[in-house]
């Protein structure tokens, strides 16, 4: 009997003494710089500009216990209305980032543009540390609005690359990233986190349920810009 409750009782001791060195989901997700929303404003790509995105990025990041840093949405916008472009990769802070696991995915901004990225479905967590639906499951959510050219810049002003600035929820177009780095072939766009394809559908581009037909939901990259 004595030995026995001896090995139950450094049984115990080990077990927490391990859980004392694991890392907490809580700790994690403070430290975490970026994700994949687990979900839309629920409007398509009307996302309230780029300032409603901003805001989207900061209240999920609360929810997940990592409020406290500057969040932003990796998005560009087209010159139009007397005011410039925006590019993306000016508006995410320098890096580097990790994601709700602790996990980097991109030294720096340089990095995060370059093939030796750490980008995958198995790393383009969510805020909730849960992988993102890709291609072959139901439903594929791996479409993510971006508005951007492969090196984070803008497209230039005329064709309609980012539903009216993250304005419109009907008529227009979306450039969308795949966060699984999947597509029907291939090729570099289909394997883009970032510039894969416009968005298209009967409601006119921009709608969530045009988001939805080609493989997306509306959702965004976030990054911790400080």
């Amino acid at each position: 009997m004595i030995r026995i409750e001896r090995t139950v009782t450094m049984s115990g001791f080990a077990l927490a003494m391990a859980l004392l060195a694991a890392p907490s989901a809580e700790a994690q997700s403070a430290d975490m710089t970026f994700f994949v929303t687990s979900a839309g404003p629920g409007k398509g790509a009307d996302l309230g500009g780029l300032e409603g995105a901003d805001a989207h990025c900061q209240k999920l990041a609360q929810a997940a216990g990592a409020g406290t840093k500057t969040w932003r949405a990796y998005l560009s916008t087209q010159a139009a209305d007397g005011k410039p472009a925006v590019n993306a990769k000016d508006r995410i802070g320098k890096g580097p980032w990790q994601n709700a696991k602790g996990v980097v995915i991109a030294k720096d901004v340089a990095d995060l543009h370059s093939a030796s990225n750490n980008l995958t479905k198995q790393t383009a967590l969510s805020e909730k540390g849960e992988v993102t639906n890709g291609r072959g499951d139901t439903p594929n959510r791996h479409d993510i609005l971006t508005g951007s050219q492969a090196d984070g810049t803008a497209f230039a002003a005329g064709d309609d690359k980012t539903c009216k600035n993250w304005t419109s929820s009907t008529q227009g177009s979306a450039i969308v990233g795949h966060a699984d780095r999947q597509g029907l072939s291939d090729d570099e766009p289909s394997k883009s986190w970032n510039s894969s394809h416009p968005s298209r559908g009967p409601d006119g581009g921009c709608s969530q349920a045009d988001l939805k037909s080609t493989g997306g939901d509306g959702l965004l990259y976030c990054f911790a810009a400080n």
